[in-house]
């Protein structure tokens, strides 16, 4: 008996000792193995629910490069195959009514992307049109024989595709590099908007190759991020597309939905031109009754609720399937097979969480609430397919049941890596922040975290300022990599953050930083009286708006020993060179030439005497978001008062840094800053 019960206890011992081992054998997460991850995305699923297409990309380090292949899931068994192997990045998987095939979009021979179809039994995949300036977002007609898709053109050469590129190809060797414009809005992001190109959407016979313009008067913006927002009418006879509904010089914007016939008349009908703000999103329901849209009422403000409504075809009527009382913004709307539910993902809270409503809108539920949830599908037999990542793990496909139960996960690209890694666990607090409001933050701990010591402490601010620092496995600004060094980092959704209701996100307009400001602060002395953080060795860094309030921070609290700022707005005042100047005077209470006291006083170029705490300052060169004078005009005025600082400039690079070895380099100069001040 004594000789088993020893037997036991070794036994005990040795599982211990594994899993001690187990966990000691674990690393933290490197820049390096953020990009050996695999990014799952583009979910698709095929009309008759049985199978979904989705792409993963994959980045080689040393060539700088991404690769991006379709993959094919069976729904019901969760077998997962290759499809494409090309090297190239393969993008917007679309399923042909038949289920056979799938078209796609890849720049396998030239600088733009393309139009291709394979089957899925696979082979090699065949190109089927060759525009100009690319193909983007096809979708195929209910027949099986067309299909629509989206391409930039010159209209004025909308007919003639040969002399189009010769002229593409005079502009390129042209030695005159001025940009010309009357315009307001002359560039977008990382791009010039003064060469005369826009979007226009196309049909293309698969039998044939002729290709069918179907909008041959438009001259107008689809997404000025360059995407296309349609639907095809179950019957095939016309289209339903989102578009910008003003006219040059396009002082401001505003997105209607327009109908328009698939016969190439391109007879327009604007069926929400009576509502001021956008609309955005049709959706036809399978029968073909309805069509399915997202409304706003607030005009220039992106971060206004969204109201589904349901278009009746036949009578022209409207009617709001959400309640207005409900304080959310459902997005990405799917509907039912038999057209009786409408499945949508909305951020709520901080998470991103998958919801259900009847098409009459009743019966209103939340059936997924797990980290952030995308492109949601509904599946015969009851069943949701979608996208799913947290802090611990990036994109997976999951599925599960419309009621929210028997949650799976279906694919495992990045298990193996994820295994070796040494998370830090997240966790979600409340405090009263400004006006005494309830705030919500993450908290990640480093792996190696002990209660009983002193931490340094990190605030990340998100940008915005009205998106949320959620649950998810960021690719740019990633929770994990800024924990592992051993920093306890805070995600605070301050005032302004969006999924906790419409006054929540709207009430900081007219006075930016105010509110978000005392949140951090608030936020920093509510984590300071759990005991665990050292108040002498605490950052800020955060990007764009948090770049911004990074910059105020610098003028109104010398609390924190180091800060970083990644494309923020210095200068409210020069803010009017970006790209979108429009509704910057809701924003700031006011504007150059109209009650510009309150731009000022809002600004943080103004309190630049009070500027004590060491900043590093990064910014991208294309970045016609944020303009670089912001960076260049602040690491300045740091440098005349002799404040410690470092200025990290990407010549090409946008708002966001985007390329392998450009992200390493950029955390590398984070952590060696944070290293240098609160290490």
């Amino acid at each position: 008996m004594f000789l088993k019960k020893l037997l036991i206890i070794g036994f005990i011992i040795i599982i211990n000792l594994n899993f001690s081992l187990a966990q000691i054998s674990k690393k933290p997460l490197t820049p390096q193995d953020l990009w050996n991850l695999k990014r799952v995305s583009a979910l698709t699923v095929s009309r008759d629910g049985k199978f979904s297409a989705f792409t993963v990309t994959s980045y080689n380090i040393e060539e700088n490069k991404g690769v991006s292949n379709i993959y094919i899931l069976d729904n019901q068994s969760g077998y997962i195959q290759q499809l494409t192997t090309a090297k190239a990045m393969d993008g917007s998987p679309a399923w042909s009514p038949d289920g056979k095939s799938i078209a796609f979009v890849s720049k396998r021979e030239g600088d733009y992307s393309q139009l291709y179809v394979i089957s899925i039994s696979g082979g090699e995949a065949v190109k089927i049109a060759d525009m100009p300036l690319g193909v983007s977002n096809p979708k195929w007609f209910p027949d099986g024989k067309r299909i629509a898709f989206a391409a930039n053109i010159i209209p004025e050469l909308a007919n003639n595709l040969d002399s189009m590129k010769k002229v593409i190809e005079q502009k390129k060797k042209s030695k005159v590099t001025a940009k010309v414009s009357e315009d307001r809005l002359i560039r977008y992001w990382d791009r010039w908007l003064t060469d005369g190109n826009y979007p226009r959407l196309f049909m293309i016979d698969l039998e044939t190759k002729k290709i069918i313009d179907l909008l041959p008067n438009w001259k107008n913006y689809f997404d000025l991020m360059e995407g296309a927002d349609f639907d095809i009418s179950p019957d095939g006879k016309e289209i339903a597309f989102a578009a910008n509904s003003t006219d040059s010089p396009y002082d401001s914007l505003n997105m209607d939905i327009f109908i328009v016939p698939t016969d190439g008349s391109g007879k327009l009908v604007n069926i929400t031109k009576e509502n001021i703000a956008s609309d955005f999103g049709p959706r036809y329901s399978n029968n073909g009754k309805y069509l399915i849209y997202g409304m706003q009422k607030i005009r220039d403000f992106y971060a206004d609720k969204v109201r589904l409504i349901k278009y009746d075809r036949n009578s022209g009527t409207k009617i709001q399937i959400t309640d207005e009382s409900y304080d959310r913004s459902p997005e990405q709307w799917k509907l039912s097979f038999d057209d009786k539910t409408i499945i949508f993902a909305v951020e709520d809270r901080a998470k991103k969480s998958i919801f259900r409503i009847d098409i009459d809108g009743k019966n209103l539920k939340e059936i997924v609430r797990m980290g952030t949830s995308n492109l949601p599908h509904p599946l015969k037999g009851g069943k949701v397919v979608f996208l799913n990542q947290s802090f611990m793990y990036p994109n997976e496909v999951f599925i599960a049941s419309m009621d929210g139960k028997n949650v799976k996960k279906l694919s495992s690209f990045n298990d193996s890596l994820l295994s070796q890694i040494a998370m830090a666990k997240a966790k979600e607090y409340y405090f009263k922040g400004a006006d005494d409001d309830s705030v919500q933050m993450y908290v990640l701990f480093p792996p190696n975290f002990d209660e009983s010591k002193k931490w340094p402490l990190l605030q990340i601010i998100h940008g915005g300022p009205h998106s949320i620092s959620g649950d998810d496995f960021h690719f740019r600004w990633n929770p994990q990599l800024f924990a592992a060094p051993g920093y306890i980092v805070a995600l605070v959704n301050f005032h302004g953050s969006t999924s906790f209701g419409q006054y929540f996100a709207d009430c900081i307009n007219g006075a930016h930083p105010e509110k978000p400001f005392e949140d951090i602060m608030k936020a920093t002395d509510y984590l300071i009286n759990l005991g665990f953080i050292d108040e002498k060795r605490m950052a800020a860094a955060g990007g764009s708006y948090g770049g911004y309030l990074v910059s105020w921070i610098a003028g109104h609290t010398d609390r924190f020993a180091a800060l970083i700022n990644h494309a923020g707005v210095y200068n409210l005042m020069a803010q009017f060179a970006s790209d979108v100047t429009y509704g910057r005077d809701r924003s700031y209470g006011g504007s150059p030439w109209y009650n510009k006291q309150s731009v000022q006083k809002w600004s943080p170029a103004e309190y630049a005497e009070n500027f004590k705490t060491p900043m590093l300052v990064i910014h991208g060169e294309k970045d016609y978001r944020v303009p670089v004078n912001h960076a260049l005009e602040c690491y300045g005025v740091l440098k005349g008062k002799g404040i410690p600082a470092r200025l990290v400039y990407f010549v090409d690079e946008n708002h966001w840094i985007l390329t392998p070895q450009n992200s390493i380099y950029w955390y590398k100069e984070f952590y060696d800053w944070l290293k240098r001040f609160i290490k």
